[in-house]
């Protein structure tokens, strides 16, 4: 075959290569990747909000005076991370990743237990609001009491007895399905009920997690002979009836036909073949998802404080068109972008990447921007929630 009739079938392989490879990025499971972890976020988000909205209407019901929305609530079923928590927090993660992975088959009955038993609260939390909407018309909200184990409404127990029944299916079955349903729970209670107070501690959280995931993802295996955090993400664990059917010797009949378990640390999405499954850990939902949290509580804030016209108070020569940009769409936007090349990033190198190592700057960085170009960096960075009359009183350092 001469060069030049050679010439056009290279061509034509080069355009199937290419047309290929960008049909990878847009398969079944990265799209399930990519629409259920932007709807989560903005899911537990709003969730987060809409308790804020309750306990502001319980403090105003419970005192007679009123007082200006503060974005940090009262409410103790709520934790904030300050500083000194988001520092470690990394440390944390690592020491736990680490006795996973030395130890993994002495705690695995552990954790798959102490697992199930938070998914199935988490994913509770995340049916509330549907057995709220099914349970109104047939029964008054009265909480029901029982005993020493406190008093609840018929939909908290009907979404807790659904939560119950979800996780002894997946414990029988083990189907990944389910293993994605008891993630997404416990990705939307993370969101809802962990709160970060302001932009210094977001940075210190994020960066410090994207050092970590990077450290863990790339340079584990020199050090260890093995990527950890893939090892770990991956690794099944012993059901536990199966354990339990070993330890009273029940027989081979009895307990002994379930599946290993997926613990629901990650989603996964099968591609529309089933050749391969596309995995996102929900640290890479949930901790960006804290951020978006943030952004839009203080968007919230500051549409209350400025009377619905919100970013009057910027500079001058800022357009009217950036001002009416919200923080959290503009954070939003780009937590897709940082999927997206994450997700291209994989497809390049063929390997496992730290999402954060995308998802952080394309974050964080436009937020900063934003924020700077507004004029509300400095209080995002300390006080957010505190008005101006207030922070007035102290001296600035």
């Amino acid at each position: 075959m001469s060069p030049a009739a050679a010439e056009p079938t290279r061509v034509s392989a080069m355009a199937e290569q290419t047309y290929s490879w960008a049909y990878s990025l847009v398969d079944s499971s990265q799209v399930s990747t990519f629409l259920i972890s932007i709807l989560l976020i903005v899911y537990g988000s709003f969730r987060s909000l809409n308790m804020d909205f309750e306990n502001q209407d319980k403090e105003k019901d419970n005192s007679s005076s009123s007082g200006s929305f503060n974005g940090n609530s009262t409410n103790n079923s709520i934790q904030t991370i300050d500083s000194t928590q988001a520092l470690f927090l990394p440390i944390g993660a690592s020491v736990s990743l680490l006795v996973m992975f030395f130890f993994f088959d002495s705690v695995q009955v552990v954790f798959t237990i102490c697992t199930a038993v938070l998914a199935t609260i988490a994913f509770a939390f995340l049916l509330l609001p549907m057995c709220q909407y099914l349970t109104r018309p047939c029964s008054p909200q009265n909480k029901i009491s029982f005993g020493c184990c406190g008093r609840f409404t018929a939909a908290e127990l009907l979404s807790f007895s659904l939560s119950v029944m979800l996780v002894l299916i997946w414990v029988l079955t083990g189907h990944w399905l389910l293993m994605d349903a008891l993630a997404m729970g416990l990705c939307v209670a993370m969101i809802a009920f962990v709160r970060l107070p302001s932009l210094k501690v977001s940075c210190l959280l994020l960066s410090g997690l994207l050092i970590y995931d990077v450290f863990w993802v790339f340079f584990s295996a020199y050090i260890f002979n093995s990527n950890v955090m893939v090892k770990v993400a991956t690794q099944p664990a012993d059901n536990p009836l199966d354990v339990l059917s070993r330890k009273l010797h029940l027989g081979p009949n009895v307990g002994r036909d379930v599946p290993r378990l997926s613990l629901p640390g990650k989603l996964v999405f099968p591609s529309s073949t089933g050749s391969h499954f596309s995995m996102l850990g929900i640290g890479d939902i949930v901790m960006p998802g804290l951020l978006l949290c943030f952004v839009l509580r203080y968007d919230n804030y500051k549409k209350q404080a400025n009377g619905d016209s919100c970013g009057a108070s910027g500079p001058a020569n800022i357009s009217g068109r950036m001002q009416k940009v919200s923080y959290f769409h503009c954070t939003l936007i780009g937590y897709f972008v940082g999927l997206l090349t994450a997700t291209v990033a994989s497809r390049i190198h063929r390997a496992a990447q730290p999402a954060l190592l995308y998802l952080v700057p394309f974050t964080l960085l436009p937020l900063l921007t934003m924020a700077y170009l507004k004029g509300d960096l400095r209080r995002m960075w300390s006080e957010p929630f505190h008005s101006k009359s207030s922070s007035s009183r102290f001296l600035e350092v």
